[in-house]
């Protein structure tokens, strides 16, 4: 049998732990290793179904009551860890803030005879963080509370835990972790450490369990061949939507990345619709490429009007940059920055939807398919298919899928 190994997630709430740790325990999974999530904040579900501990005074430094609950908590489930590791298990990942030296110390102790590494989760990304608060309102134990309320609290009890939150720093197995960049940014490892390496693979690789990279459907803009805009969807446009909306009925998706376009909008609500609870989240980062002078004319327009840009652009559409507006080449960091939105709101064991525009779709795919440069302005992008694409770190597939035909295979994922 190989090694046993216990992993401690450290940081705030809201930064990324829990997702990281199933990344880290579905991986080893497949890897044929033994492994399980301890999560505090589960565990103290159980222990309170009448969500009494939900209110942010629980989490309060002066809270007495709060404070030896949570230190029951804690215990308890370092104690399921503990018999995990003394059967058959081999990695335990402890799931939960531990913020404080005491805490940390704790986990040192009852694991002393056991490697052990602590992962902080970190995120300077504000935007992320405070889309991801915006999910965190949906969490069952909010239910109950109006959405503005349930935010109020869960950001009322982040507030408690800043006041007590000590960084790593002295531990002598660490690492910090940019869950945002899915990048590490420091680690000290003082023996070594059972799948370590393996560790370090699956903290920097981007994993989506089912992605589905859907086109909006047709707009008045599409029937007269005109570029940019903000154009509605035509009827057709419409119906497909309904269309897509039946094919993923039976297929849970609780995020669905947008534009702020109104095509992409129109598109999502329908499919939205059919879920419970699905949030549409409107990302800038995926608004269509900036046709600067050549917005709202006909490629025709262009050719007549613009003849200089048609002839331009023609040898290297993606190095093209439109006279006071974007190119392919100058977009690529924008589309880029909205995927690592995504993939730090996926939680891992999700199935998540863009719904994009012709172009950053294809910005998005290349991403995956590692096309050249030269290739990206032609991969082809329907209307009536989406891209289904499921990413780990063990392999990478790709699909173009007609929602028309059958309801999604992949049903109950």
């Amino acid at each position: 049998m190989r090694g046993r190994l216990v992993i401690a997630m450290v940081g705030l709430p809201a930064r990324g732990k829990s997702t990281m740790a199933r990344k880290i325990c579905r991986t080893l999974e497949l890897d044929g290793v033994n492994a399980r999530i301890f999560n505090n904040g589960k565990l103290r579900r159980q222990m309170d179904p009448e969500g009494l501990t939900s209110t942010p005074d629980f989490f309060a430094a002066a809270n007495v009551t709060g404070l030896e609950m949570r230190d029951t908590i804690a215990r308890r489930s370092i104690a399921m860890a503990q018999a995990f590791l003394a059967g058959d298990g081999q990695v335990a990942i402890l799931d939960a803030t531990n913020i404080t030296r005491e805490r940390r110390a704790e986990i040192c102790a009852a694991f002393s005879s056991l490697p052990l590494c602590f992962v902080e989760c970190l995120n300077a990304d504000e935007e992320a963080l405070e889309a991801n608060l915006e999910r965190k309102a949906d969490l069952p134990e909010f239910r109950g509370l109006s959405r503005e309320k349930a935010l109020e609290s869960f950001v009322q009890r982040i507030a408690h835990y800043e006041q007590i939150y000590e960084p790593l720093g002295d531990e002598p197995n660490r690492i910090l972790v940019d869950s945002f960049d899915s990048c590490i940014l420091q680690e000290h490892i003082s023996e070594v450490l059972p799948y370590y390496d393996r560790i370090r693979d699956i903290i920097t690789t981007r994993v989506v369990r089912n992605l589905f990279l859907v086109r909006h459907g047709e707009t008045f803009y599409n029937l007269e061949d005109r570029i940019g805009g903000d154009s509605s969807l035509t009827e057709k446009g419409e119906d497909q939507a309904e269309a897509l909306a039946e094919h993923f009925a039976t297929v849970r998706i609780p995020i669905i990345f947008t534009s702020n376009h109104r095509r992409t909008l129109q598109t999502a609500r329908p499919i939205a619709a059919r879920q419970e609870p699905c949030s549409i989240i409107a990302l800038p980062e995926f608004n269509e490429i900036h046709a600067g002078i050549c917005e709202h004319l006909t490629y025709e327009e262009v050719r007549e009007k613009l003849p200089q840009v048609a002839r331009e652009r023609g040898p290297n559409k993606f190095r093209y940059v439109y006279p006071e507006g974007e190119g392919y080449t100058t977009m690529a960091e924008r589309v880029h920055r909205g995927l690592k939105k995504v993939f730090f709101l996926n939680n891992y064991d999700e199935n998540i939807m863009i719904v994009g525009h012709r172009a950053v779709n294809r910005m998005i795919l290349s991403r995956f398919l590692s096309r050249q440069e030269e290739e990206i302005p032609y991969i082809y992008m329907p209307q009536d298919r989406y891209y289904h694409i499921r990413i780990d770190p063990h392999k990478r597939s790709f699909e173009l899928v007609p929602y028309r035909s059958a309801p999604a295979a992949w049903a109950g994922w």
